[in-house]
């Protein structure tokens, strides 16, 4: 019987609900562990476009473990995570330590395709640098973004979306390949292998979050399914 660490934040987290209703029908709660780490709240930022639902819209995963036997472990840093489980599933979790993902399947989604566009804001990237959007399911390792590639799930685009659309499809993807993750492990699948490699994104700008927004129609007319298969 495989065993799965869920990492998340001992906070409110939306992704982490999400993915977790889904994991309930396919696991025992008797099979998973939650291990919580601290969340700072981050400072509000002016943008113009929100691509991710508030992830504090949602129940505390302290509530969800309890209402279904789950086991669950507030951790101040991760070297408290339990070790020898089969799986480990990041939800929600700053950078993790270089002891910590030695020798353990860590599992993480980052929501853009390895290794064309890494760091943060990925979606947005994407639209700016003309890159195909995809979310990267890939085992952690020391460096950013850059971990082994397990499967990369495509983002359809379609010629009448609207920013607001296109980055709902794409967050429903990075629930669904999480929910997946033992599935793509055991059937990795990756349309983009051999794409170039780009350099880590801080946080976009509103400057540039400006021409990203000015650039989005030229982006569907480039991307739109299936021009991007």
């Amino acid at each position: 019987m495989k065993t799965i660490g869920i990492i998340t934040y001992d906070y409110p987290h939306l992704k982490t609900e999400q993915v977790m209703l889904n994991l309930l029908q396919k696991y025992a709660p008797s099979q998973m562990k939650m291990f919580a780490l601290p969340f700072t709240p981050r400072k509000e930022r002016n943008i113009q476009i929100s691509h991710r639902p508030n992830q504090a819209n949602s129940v505390h995963p302290r509530s969800m473990a309890d209402a279904h036997g789950i086991s669950y472990t507030p951790v101040a840093f991760d070297h408290e995570i339990e070790s020898g489980l089969d799986y480990y599933v990041i939800l929600g979790a700053g950078i993790l330590s270089e002891w910590f993902v030695k020798d353990k399947k860590v599992f993480n989604c980052h929501p853009g395709v390895i290794p064309a566009v890494r760091g943060l804001d990925a979606f947005k990237w994407s639209i700016l640098e003309m890159q195909p959007l995809g979310v990267s399911l890939h085992f952690i390792d020391e460096q950013v973004d850059a971990g082994e590639i397990i499967s990369i799930l495509p983002t359809n685009v379609y010629a009448t979306d609207t920013i607001e659309t296109l980055s709902r499809r794409h967050y429903e993807n990075e629930i669904a390949i999480m929910s997946d993750f033992e599935y793509h492990l055991q059937h990795p699948a990756n349309i983009f292998a051999g794409i170039a490699t780009g350099e880590p994104h801080r946080r976009m700008d509103a400057a540039t979050e400006a021409a990203m927004i000015e650039k989005f129609e030229a982006y569907k007319t480039t991307m739109a399914y299936p021009a991007n298969r």
